[in-house]
């Protein structure tokens, strides 16, 4: 293993969190971007973070913890991202550093809505990073179930095999299992896509439909995935595999779903901006929801469950009829 390599991870969620305990079994110092500023002193003077999977404890001899991101890009040859991609952009506006140099692994899963781009091609129009420096860190593998050290796998996506296979060595652990793929744009996706599909499990749950249905409706989820993604970009990949229906399925039926905890609530009625207010982190899927159907204007895909999921977040329409209606497409 390469612990020459340095690492920054960028966030302060749960995801971050999760990132940063994995990289801190294979090296000896790691950076850790947050800002804000309360939580970086609260880490390092209680060595877990207070907001987020406070149950891991971390080495701090092993962190090197800032809330100001131009040191921890200074301080890295690999950054990776674990912020909701909401924020990506206000992030991003204060880099003074140029990130050219640097090799780019995305851990978002979503679309960042200033330019309607998944991360990756985000980095490569905006900062003009070349492909081969830019990676996705795909699931299925939940935050909660890491800090569990539970036994989970991740799909680490690049151009480069050999970036992704460094990235893979240094999350690796016994009871984190890791693969690489060259469908860096496929797998990210996937990523945003499940999020939508999982809104929908949600809702689907609110409204008091069964496992019967749910299972029909994940059935129709990978099959509307496929179609999709394959609209965006045609390549040869096994939509089966865990880094697209795995992460598919963990998101639509776990319990530690944000996705589908927004979902389940806008099923029985809440508002969507009630249901944000009540959740303590972002659910990607919503924004996800409004960046695919508007692509999905020029790719014309068949993608029922996303018009539906749309139509009740951002048009306002009544999740029990818009589900009657859709319930009659799927088979």
């Amino acid at each position: 293993m390469n612990n020459t390599i340095k690492f920054a991870v960028i966030g302060g969620g749960s995801w971050a969190t999760a990132i940063t305990k994995m990289l801190c079994s294979n090296v000896d110092e790691v950076t850790w971007y947050m800002r804000n500023e309360d939580a970086v002193e609260y880490i390092r003077a209680h060595h877990h973070n207070p907001n987020y999977l406070s149950s891991v404890e971390f080495d701090i001899k092993k962190l090197k913890l800032t809330n100001d991101i131009n040191e921890a890009v200074a301080y890295a040859d690999y950054i990776i991202f674990a912020i909701p991609s909401a924020f990506l952009s206000q992030e991003l506006e204060k880099l003074t550093l140029s990130l050219k140099d640097k090799v780019i692994f995305s851990a978002i899963k979503g679309i960042v809505p200033e330019t309607s781009l998944i991360v990756g091609e985000h980095f490569n129009t905006v900062y003009d990073i070349p492909f081969e420096n830019i990676g996705v860190i795909t699931g299925p593998c939940h935050a909660e179930e890491v800090a569990l050290e539970r036994l989970s796998y991740l799909t680490i996506a690049c151009g480069d095999a050999e970036k992704a296979e460094i990235v893979a060595q240094n999350l690796s652990s016994n009871y984190i299992k890791t693969k690489i793929s060259d469908d860096i744009i496929g797998t990210e996706y996937a990523a945003m896509l499940k999020n939508i599909f999982a809104i929908a499990a949600g809702i689907a749950h609110g409204l008091g439909y069964g496992d019967n249905f749910q299972s029909v409706l994940m059935s129709n989820s990978i099959r509307e995935m496929k179609k999709f993604i394959r609209k965006v970009h045609r390549m040869k990949r096994n939509i089966n595999d865990s880094a697209y229906l795995g992460d598919l399925l963990v998101t639509g039926y776990s319990v530690f779903s944000r996705n589908r905890m927004f979902g389940n609530m806008i099923g029985k009625g809440y508002t969507v901006k009630s249901a944000q207010m009540e959740m303590s982190m972002v659910a990607e899927g919503y924004y996800a929801a409004k960046s695919a159907y508007k692509l999905n204007q020029e790719y014309k895909a068949n993608t029922p469950i996303i018009d539906a999921v749309y139509s009740i977040l951002y048009e306002g329409k009544s999740a029990k009829k818009v589900f009657e209606k859709l319930t009659e497409k799927l088979d």
